[in-house]
This record gives C-alpha cells, sequence and structure tokens, in this order.
C-alpha cells in the first residue's frame, strides 16, 4: 500500500479508571469501563481507517470508542472485556495490512515539563479546557508530549497503575499526542517515570 504508515499500536492490558473515564467523557462511540482491555490503531492516510475499522470489528467482539480523521492521520479505538478479544481484533488487523506489530512507529517523546506549586491562575487556564479532573492549584503537574499521538493513551494508563495521581487531560489526536497529570510531588514523580518507561520500551521503527 503506497505512502501507508502504521503510526501506532497501542494494546492496553488493562484499563484504569480515570484512563476509562476520559475516553468515556470524548469519544463518540461505545463507552469503555475500567477493567477492559483496548487497542488503539493510527495510520497514515487517515481515510486507510475506515478500512481498518471493518476490519477490527469483524474478527472479533470488540466495540468502538472512536473513528477519528483529521488533517493528517486515522485513529480508531476498540474495547473488550475480554483481552484475547482485543488481541483477536488487533492481530486481524496487521494480518489484512500485511505487518507485523513490530511495523509501528515507534514513540519518540518529544518534551516533559514539570511544575510544583502550581498557581492558581494556570490551574485555572489548564481547567478551561481540560477534559479529565481539575488541577488544583498548589499541586505538581506533569505535562508529556509524545508523537505519534496515540501513545499518550499509554503513558497516561500506566502512570495511573503505580502512583495516585489526577489525570488531568489526555489527548491522543494529531501529529503530537499530550498527558496533563497532576497530584504531590513525589506521586507524580513516579507517575513520570512509569510513563516514560512504558514509551521507551515499545518496539517500532522510524
Amino acid at each position: 500500500m503506497s505512502g501507508f504508515s502504521l503510526r501506532s499500536y497501542v494494546f492496553i492490558d488493562r484499563m484504569q479508571p480515570q484512563s476509562a473515564s476520559h475516553v468515556a467523557a470524548t469519544c463518540q462511540g461505545d463507552v469503555p469501563v475500567a477493567g477492559m482491555s483496548e487497542l488503539f490503531i493510527e495510520v497514515a492516510p487517515g481515510n486507510e481507517i475506515f478500512r481498518v475499522m471493518d476490519v477490527a470489528l469483524k474478527a472479533a467482539d470488540v466495540r468502538p470508542a472512536l473513528q477519528i480523521v483529521e488533517r493528517e492521520f486515522g485513529l480508531l479505538e476498540v474495547h473488550a472485556a475480554s483481552q484475547a478479544d482485543v488481541l483477536a481484533s488487533g492481530q486481524a488487523v496487521l494480518d489484512h495490512l500485511g505487518l507485523a506489530e513490530r511495523d509501528r512507529v515507534k514513540p519518540e517523546i518529544a518534551s516533559t515539563q514539570f511544575v510544583t506549586n502550581v498557581s492558581p491562575y494556570q490551574a485555572q487556564l489548564i481547567n478551561k479546557w481540560r477534559k479529565g479532573s481539575l488541577l488544583m492549584s498548589g499541586s505538581s503537574l506533569f505535562v508529556l508530549e509524545v508523537a505519534p499521538a496515540a501513545y499518550a493513551t499509554l503513558a497516561a494508563n500506566e502512570a495511573e497503575k503505580v502512583a495516585n495521581i489526577t489525570v488531568v487531560e489526555v489527548r491522543a489526536v494529531g501529529r503530537f499526542g499530550r498527558v496533563f497529570l497532576s497530584g504531590s510531588e513525589s506521586e507524580v514523580q513516579s507517575a513520570r517515570d512509569a510513563a516514560v518507561a512504558a514509551l521507551e520500551q515499545v518496539e517500532g521503527g522510524s
């Protein structure tokens, strides 16, 4: 397929409560809940996502939360209570494309920011557009920017597994994805380390 790119292939084994709630609050399709498994696939050109979604849904008992086409890329999310169904759906997509999971683009962290004792004014600015929980003044804030964008979902979910943090926002569409996490300084540091480690462990090409 000329010019095709498997930008992201992100399997999440067990959705954490806040991460699942964020997807549910922002999706246009079926609502996932905590404990489910899910798969994000991002492709270029964007229109290819329609055929990819068709293959994913027909291959296994999965439900779709997202099917988005923007300027350059297409993104989908499917989920199920069964990890096996989600994996089978993903494998069917890979087989259809003639690719393996390792043929995805490896995530690249573009930047990380760590802010302690957030100003109440900055907190209010972020709260104006966040879709997750409120950012409270005086807390610490970690912001991660990653490409391809869909990997932001993995970073947020893995951070929530290990730390008592608040998921303020996850943006997984476009050229760059962004994750905003808040909490105490020590918990946010733990979340940062888990998010970065999860991305660094993803195998893929350039």
